[in-house]
């Protein structure tokens, strides 16, 4: 594969799943309070409310882009790939 294609798909990546990871921040975070939030039951967070909502759009980014990344992925044709390589 290119270095521009692959750079399109990384992008592709990055940029939708960092939208869907602001809706999901709005979502959650309309429904939750982060002052409120206990560590499995036991003690409140440490952190701000500012700190929950940075940690929490990270780790719905990361995750997010982990399962757009295994798409793009599965729906790539190999067969197209070795192809381009081999047209080179």
């Amino acid at each position: 594969m290119d270095d521009n294609r692959l750079r399109f798909r990384s992008m592709s990546v990055l940029w939708s799943a960092f939208l869907m990871a602001a809706v999901l921040e709005m979502l959650v975070f309309a429904l939750v309070d982060p002052e409120n939030l206990r560590w499995f039951g036991g003690d409140t967070l440490d952190l701000s409310p500012r700190a929950v909502y940075t940690l929490a759009f990270f780790v719905f980014w990361a995750v997010i882009a982990v399962g757009a990344a295994l798409a793009v992925l599965l729906c790539s044709r190999p067969d197209a790939e070795a192809a381009d390589a081999g047209a080179r």
